[in-house]
Order: structure tokens, then sequence, then C-alpha cells
């Protein structure tokens, strides 16, 4: 049974909601889908919850932004504690830095002459971290946009006018934070940014897997990485990098998969 071990929501930059997720999950026929959103975990309790409604397997996860030599690489992590006192005390900084990137790319909109305001951001986002996609809601109502994917195409993506870029650590601190919570650190779409050199580099300090099967790999560069992650023992791994229906980023769910045994590897590594 298929596996998509790249999945994001709202609790991040996804326009689907964690519940939404999962159902689309089991309408596709998916076993089992990783939640790694960027720099939190909190929609991972209510995907989880929902999964035990739909029959869906719900892996906690996360995926950290990281930069290294003025390249962004970003960290997955699977299968986390995620309450572990030390990880969460790390990554509510991040909570922090999203509030205030956001509240800069508000400033940006507003320079730009769009009503858009911070409050009807904040009162989409509920108590949960905010993100892009409730400034794109806020957009939305105000009538900046027609919906959410127009607002990251034309002013909250990367590139366009009102973006602007993310906290980042380095990546081997990305790797220990999240083997500090018993969690497996993968290097997420490597042809995007990533040397082989820096790879091996990335193994030294504990990485356990390498994402070969990416929408933005082609089959040779899939290739590529697949026989690089089984030269350094790597778990081999892949997923659509979904973001919601429409979205720019990533591709539609389940569109990229990997099969249960690479899970149930994951889970043996950590001795599950």
């Amino acid at each position: 049974m298929p596996v998509d071990m790249h999945v994001h929501t709202s609790a991040s930059d996804g326009t689907d909601s964690p519940v939404e997720v999962v159902a689309r999950a089991k309408e596709i026929g998916l076993e089992a889908i990783a939640i790694t959103d960027h720099d939190t975990v909190e929609g991972i309790k209510p995907a989880m919850e929902a999964g035990h409604v739909f029959g869906i397997e719900v892996i906690p996860g996360i995926e950290l932004s990281t930069e290294s030599n003025e390249e962004e690489i970003h960290i997955l992590g699977y299968l986390l504690d995620i309450t572990d006192k030390e990880f969460l005390k790390t990554i509510s900084l991040f909570r922090s830095y999203r509030l205030k990137r956001v509240e800069q790319m508000v400033g940006k909109l507003q320079k730009l002459g769009l009503p858009v305001v911070m409050d009807r951001v904040m009162a989409f986002s509920g108590t949960g971290s905010v993100g892009r996609p409730h400034l794109a809601a806020a957009m939305v109502e105000a009538g900046v946009v027609n919906d959410l994917a127009e607002a990251f195409d034309k002013f909250i993506g990367k590139g366009c006018p009102a973006y602007v870029p993310r906290y980042k650590i380095e990546p081997a601190e990305a790797v220990q934070l999240i083997r500090k919570a018993n969690g497996l650190p993968v290097l997420a779409h490597p042809g995007l940014s990533y040397s082989s050199k820096s790879i091996l580099e990335l193994v030294q300090k504990g990485l356990i897997g390498i994402e070969a099967y990416h929408p933005s790999h082609s089959r040779e560069l899939s290739e590529y990485y697949r026989k690089l992650g089984e030269e350094y023992n790597l778990i081999i791994t892949g997923g659509s990098d979904y973001h919601g229906v429409g979205h720019k980023e990533g591709q539609g769910l389940g569109m990229v998969t990997v099969s249960y045994a690479v899970l149930q590897e994951m889970k043996n590594r950590k001795g599950t």
C-alpha cells in the first residue's frame, strides 16, 4: 500500500486543514501519510485523531528550514516524540519568528496599498501557529485575491513582492535536534540545492535518510539519489510535498509515494 511521506497542512503553509488532508488521503487510497509541516508539529495531533476516524496511519513529522553557505536546505524529521520538552522549546522559537515573519509580510502588503490587517490574519490562525495560509485567507476576505492559491502565486510565495524568508538554522543543528527528540532525520529534496559532499557531511552528523523521490526530481536524478543513499546506507524515501490543491509548491497528494516497507524500515531503524 502507498505511503506519502511529505505532506503539509494549514498548520504551516499548506491550504488544507490536518483533518482535510487525512480525509483526502482516505479518498485516494493511501495507507499512511507523514505530516511534515514547516517548523511546527501543531498539525499532528488533529491529523492523528482524524487518522483514527478514517483508518489512515499518521506519522508524526516536521520539516525544518536550514541554511548553509547561503543555500536553503530542508531536513525532514520522522517518528518524533512531539512531547519532548527541549524539542518543543526550540521550535517554539520558530513560532515567534513565524509571527514576526507574517507581520513583516502584512507590512509589505500594506505598502503596496492592499487592505490587509494583522488582526484578521490572527483571527484565521485561531490558537495555532500563524503562517502564510492565514495571511492568504485574510487576503481573500479583504477582496485582494480570489483564492488562497492566487495569494501565494501573486503576493506571498517565494520571489513575490510580499515574501519574507523563514528563520533558519544550520543543517547539522536540525539533524541533532530531531535525533534528540528520538526522531529520524532525512534530507528533503536534495536535488534542489545540495551537493554529494555536503550530504556525506550530514551522514557523519547523524542523517539516516534521503528523499530521493520528489516532484522536483527527474527520473534520472531520483535514481542518482537512490544509489547515493544506498552507498551511504540511508533509508530511501519520498513524497509529494503536498501543500494543497492548486498550490504551486509540491504536487497532488499521493502523486509521489513509497511502499509501506519504507515506513517499516524507519520503524525498525528506530526500534519501535
